[in-house]
């Protein structure tokens, strides 16, 4: 083993087998850090966006928080009513666009998908950010290195899926119980007997005093909208079903449940504590940050809640990890995606698409230099569309299949359908010159992109004669040509390899015809081979230019033109025991590798040879 496979191997684990794969499977309580932090995380930044856009008509607006909240988590208990039916119908995985898979033409299961695709790589992107900025707000000197903490974090997360999501769902368990029972408790103490109600709050308020504007029925729908940005992530566990153990469905059914109690349980509480408390948004603080502070005052307690928060928030990218491949996998197969997509590999996760998803977020934050407000425009849109596609696509499963009760699932679907689609056409009119536009050309690109693919695949297809069953293969005698520097081990060691493979094996050497040194050394090479009779022949091929590579090929266009041969050129490779010496060797493996790749009909073949220098 080299030492970078031995590095590698400490860091993501050694190689799994099948039957292994359920030591990365989780449970139901697992599947909440691994599959349910960015629904639950959601709470810092949901409830803050409601008040944000009911501030804007004065505080005297801010009593409609606790109205809209109870709409978000009536919703909430729609969409886990919803996602636990796509659970138990489509337990492939793969959640939205499975349903519209199944249900519509093609084309609104690649949109669905394509809207997942954006939805999932802005959940990491904000999360990370989120997190970094709940950091950086606490020590204001780490402000110049954010993008660098984003990637680190990023790297962290990606190191930890690549091992498995059973061993990432296990690494992140402790904080999230932490966050859960502590957000819990204070919200407990709060209701019943908040520890510091008269404690001076930190910053200046930011909600006019007044009345400024009429509260009309689109403030109401913007502030709904706004809010619903903590309903993301509810759809991940659908998308991940297979990631559970045995039995999938039921375990996955119970997360679900698990999240909906647990997030609508908190969105309640806090929205209460915040009409209570005429919360409303102040400069330097979080609209969180002031409950928890009121609560339990700033002692240790709002300390530990608040280093939690932040650790959470970065860790809720983990959602997308659990859900983004698996959908990848299932559009690969589908022939949406190149096939690299639906493999695993020997840490049985599919390392593609968590690379690639990594790619993807790196790009995004590296692009708005870590800030969560660049961001923030472009989120929700996607997975409000999934919402909606999904739930529409469940109203036709229950007409088209009709069981016991298919009218009233229908009616609670078809609300749910209607009620995200309204929040995604407001998300998009109101978001879109602030950024809202790059979904808006994002989901497009990614259409045309599945489509090209399959459409590339589909004529493949044709041209392999994949639905067709071929002649009898034929055997064609074999030419074997080694390219060869001198009579050495190398030499002897390709070709030992050569004439086992084929009786037919010649040698060639190239030289430049007007150096009088290389016609030297050809005449003595000509002189070792005769005096060595490896029982091969060899040709020397001249030419005037510099290039190695193109004499070889001339030579093997010859031989083709000549007879019906089937060519193997096998090249010798040196391959020293330490990587720092590779580089210094095979630069002539290199130069024929390439320009042989594109020659039909030759098959092109590395001889290694290991090589132990003391």
């Amino acid at each position: 083993m080299s030492a970078v496979t031995a590095v590698w191997r400490f860091l993501v684990g050694p190689p799994l087998r099948a039957r292994q794969l359920a030591k990365q499977q989780i449970t139901p309580v697992e599947g909440l850090p691994a599959l349910s932090l960015d629904a639950l995380t959601s709470v810092a930044y949901g409830p803050e966006a409601i008040i944000a856009v009911l501030a804007a008509a004065g505080l005297a607006a801010l009593h409609l928080v606790l109205p809209v909240s109870i709409a978000i988590v009536v919703l909430l208990a729609i969409l886990v009513f919803s996602y636990r039916q796509v659970i138990e119908a489509y337990p492939g995985g793969g959640g939205t666009y499975a349903v519209c898979r199944a249900n519509f033409p093609p084309p609104v299961g690649v949109l669905a998908a394509a809207a997942l695709v954006v939805d999932y790589t802005l959940t990491v992107a904000v999360s990370i950010a989120a997190g970094v900025g709940s950091l950086t707000s606490a020590f204001p000197g780490l402000r110049p290195a954010t993008v660098p903490m984003c990637l680190g974090i990023l790297a962290l997360v990606t190191g930890l899926n690549l091992r498995g999501l059973g061993d990432t769902a296990r690494a992140f368990l402790l904080p999230t119980m932490v966050f859960i029972v502590g957000l819990l408790v204070v919200i407990g103490i709060g209701l019943i007997h908040p520890l510091a109600l008269h404690t001076p709050r930190q910053g200046r308020p930011l909600a006019p005093t007044g009345g400024l504007e009429a509260v009309g029925v689109l403030l109401v729908l913007k502030a709904f909208s706004a809010g619903c940005s903590a309903l993301t992530g509810v759809e991940a566990i659908a998308n991940g079903v297979p990631l559970f153990k045995e039995p999938r469905v039921a375990r996955a059914k119970r997360t679900e449940t698990l999240l909906g109690v647990i997030l609508g349980a908190m969105l309640l509480g806090l929205a209460v504590l915040a009409n209570r408390w005429r919360i409303g948004p102040r400069s330097g603080e979080t609209v969180l940050s002031q409950v928890i502070a009121i609560a339990v005052g700033r002692s240790w307690a709002y300390y530990v809640m608040a280093v939690t928060i932040t650790v959470v928030l970065m860790l809720a990218a983990n959602t997308s990890f659990g859900g983004l491949p698996v959908l990848t996998s299932r559009l690969a197969g589908d022939n949406y995606l190149p096939h690299l997509f639906s493999l695993r590999d020997e840490r049985q996760v599919f390392a593609v698409g968590i690379w690639t998803l990594t790619g993807l977020a790196g790009v995004l934050l590296v692009a708005v230099r870590g800030q969560t407000l660049s961001l923030i425009p472009l989120y929700a849109i996607g997975v409000f569309t999934a919402f909606t596609l999904a739930q529409s696509g469940l109203v036709k499963h229950w007409w088209k299949t009709r069981p016991a009760g298919w009218r009233h699932r229908a009616v609670i679907n078809g609300t749910g359908a209607a009620t995200t689609g309204v929040a995604t056409v407001v998300f998009l009119v109101t978001k879109f010159t602030a950024g809202a536009w790059v979904v808006v050309l994002a989901v497009p690109a990614l259409i045309t992109l599945f489509a090209r693919t399959q459409a590339y695949y589909a004529r493949c297809g044709r041209a392999l004669g994949l639905d067709t069953i071929p002649a009898r293969p034929h055997a064609r005698p074999a030419m074997v040509v080694v390219p060869v520097n001198g009579v050495n081990r190398l030499t002897q060691h390709a070709l030992a390899e050569a004439i086992s493979i084929s009786p037919r094996v010649v040698a060639v050497h190239v030289v430049l015809e007007d150096t009088g040194g290389d016609a030297g050394r050809a005449r003595e090479l000509d002189r070792q081979w005769a005096d060595w009779n490896p029982g091969v022949p060899l040709e020397i091929l001249r030419t005037e230019y510099a290039s190695v590579a193109q004499p070889v090929v001339a030579f093997i266009d010859e031989l083709q033109a000549r007879r019906d041969d089937q060519i193997i050129v096998l090249i010798p490779v040196a391959v020293p025991h330490r990587l720092r010496y590779r580089f210094l060797h095979n630069h002539l493996e290199i130069a024929l590798t390439a320009a042989l790749r594109s020659r039909p009909n030759v098959i092109v073949a590395r001889v290694p040879m290991p090589l132990r220098i003391p």
